[in-house]
Parts: C-alpha cells; structure tokens; sequence
C-alpha cells in the first residue's frame, strides 16, 4: 500500500490536494483516488454507493467543513475517479479498504461524515477497532440495496448481477439504465427533492460518471443488494447498541418510507442524537449548507 500526488487531472472532485492511495485487493491492484481540502483535526468524507456515486457529491459539505477540518473526501473502489477493475464487488472488499484506509493514511483518530449505504461499513470499522474513529455522523444512512428494497430475493438480484457484468448484454442493460432521462427519473424519484436542481448539464454530468470504462461492475453490485454489509434492520441496529463513539443521524424528512423508517429507528436508540433536515437520499448533496450547520456543532464537540 502507498500514498502518491496525483499529476493527472481527475474528472469528479472538490478543488483540494488529489492523491492515490495503492490497494491490492486479492492480487489485484487498485488505485483509490482521495482528495484534501483545509488543515487541522482529520475529517473523513464518504460518498454514498449508488450507480453514480463519487467524492464529488461531498463537494458542498467538505468546502464548509474544511475551515474547521483537514478534510478528506474519497472515492470508493470501482466509482469516480478510482480504479473500476471487474472484480467481484462485495461487503468484505469495502470493509477491508476502509479499514487499510484509515490506518494507513491517518494517524490520529478520525471524525467521519459518511453518506446512504455507507453507514453500515463505517460502523462497523468502529465497532470492531474503536481506536480509530472519535465520531461519527451518518447522513440519510440506508442498509438495503434498491433491488432488495423494491422487495426482490438474493437469488434473483443475484442472477441480475451476473447478467449485467456479461461482456454485451450487459453493456446493452447498464446503458439503458444510465441514459439521461432515467438518471433524471430516479433522482425525482428519491435522490433529490427540487427538481429545479436536475439541470441538463447536471444529468449529463452524472450520466458522463456512469460512461467510464469499467463503470457497471460496482454500481451492478450496488444495486442488487450484492454491497448490503448487513440483511436486516435488527442487524443494523446492533451495530449502533454496540458503538461505543458518538453518533449523529441526520435524517431526510423526504426520504422514501422504508428508508426512513430505518432512519428513525436509528435516531430512536440511546444515545444518538439526530436531526431531521430537508431533502431525501441525496440530501448530502442538494442542501449541504443546512447539513453542515448541523453537524458542526457535533463534530467540534471534543
């Protein structure tokens, strides 16, 4: 593992220092792309895991952070600006990359503001070696891939996961599920909440992410519930009763019905402090303002 400036322009980031973080993975080699902003306390920003996912979306939070943080966004392994090898995208790749991350890059204890599906990987990273991380803000946190959600078994998501890493009926799948116009549908649908924000440029921006070589292996895996890092709602809330760092939950008032539910489950356990805020999955990204003021006060609270 090593850390290295990058010298190449990136396409999806924040503006700060880009650097690329060496990983091998199961004699695979894979470059994680992060990026700094700001100086002080270390503040890791993760992105959520969606079809589009990237540091980028971070942008917001991490540009009003950083005059308090030494902030650090990162793109996760087979999305943005990383490497998207095809290799088999699962619960026990991302655990392992979060943990060799943070140990290898940090050598303090992090404060960590971690977005959707990876709330569960990040609580577990502190559940499991606790000396790493000093809290932890999970924003519009999710557990359960969207196939699973709309109620489809692991079998089936399954089989739907090999087809679409086919070499071309794959390719044909994953195109038509990126095109413009169903990139816009699924984030009216519950990503964002003011449609006014979803310009042309926007989609097309997204949907430029969604284009990069290699780029239906991760999301795929994403999708059919093959990134879950736990299967059930009471799973998920153990890793909370077993936390032993603080813990916010901010909550989209928006958000689709079963997520929130898990949202609200989440703010109901001893201990956690919440706050219920504007926007829906993608709130982290379309009101960064309102998030950071939040959490502010959360964080610097030594």
């Amino acid at each position: 593992m090593s850390t290295n400036l990058l010298s190449t322009p990136t396409t999806f980031g924040l503006g700060g220092e880009v650097k690329e973080f060496s990983w091998n993975w199961k004699n695979q080699q894979l470059q994680v792309v992060y990026e700094t902003l700001g100086s002080g306390s270390p503040l890791l920003l993760l992105p959520a895991f969606s079809t589009v996912s990237t540091r980028e979306e971070m942008s917001g939070i991490a540009k009003l952070l950083a005059p308090y943080f030494q902030v650090v966004a990162v793109d996760w392994p087979g999305f943005g600006d990383s490497s998207r090898l095809p290799v088999s995208y699962d619960p026990n790749l991302y655990q392992s990359f979060l943990e060799n991350f943070v140990t290898s890059v940090f050598n303090n204890p992090i404060a960590v503001v971690a977005a959707g599906h990876s709330a569960a990987y990040v609580l577990k990273l502190a559940t499991e070696n606790p000396s790493v991380i000093s809290r932890i803000v999970l924003v519009a946190p999710t557990w359960r891939g969207p196939l699973p959600t709309m109620g489809a078994n692991r079998q089936v998501a399954g089989i739907f996961r090999e087809i679409v890493r086919s070499p071309i009926l794959g390719q044909i799948l994953y195109k038509l599920n990126t095109v413009p116009s169903f990139l816009s549908f699924m984030y009216r649908r519950h990503v964002y909440v003011d449609a006014n924000k979803l310009t042309p440029s926007f989609i097309e921006h997204k949907w430029h992410n969604t284009q990069q070589p290699g780029g239906r292996f991760a999301p795929a895996a994403f999708v059919t519930g093959s990134l879950d890092a736990v299967h059930n709602q009471s799973d998920f809330l153990a890793l909370v009763r077993d936390l032993s760092v603080p813990l916010m939950v901010v909550i989209g008032e928006s958000s689709p019905t079963k997520s929130r539910a898990d949202m609200d489950a989440l703010a109901a356990l001893n201990g956690v402090r919440s706050a219920v805020l504007p926007g829906s999955l993608g709130m982290h990204e379309e009101y960064p303002q309102a998030v950071a003021e939040a959490i502010l006060p959360f964080l610097v609270n030594s």
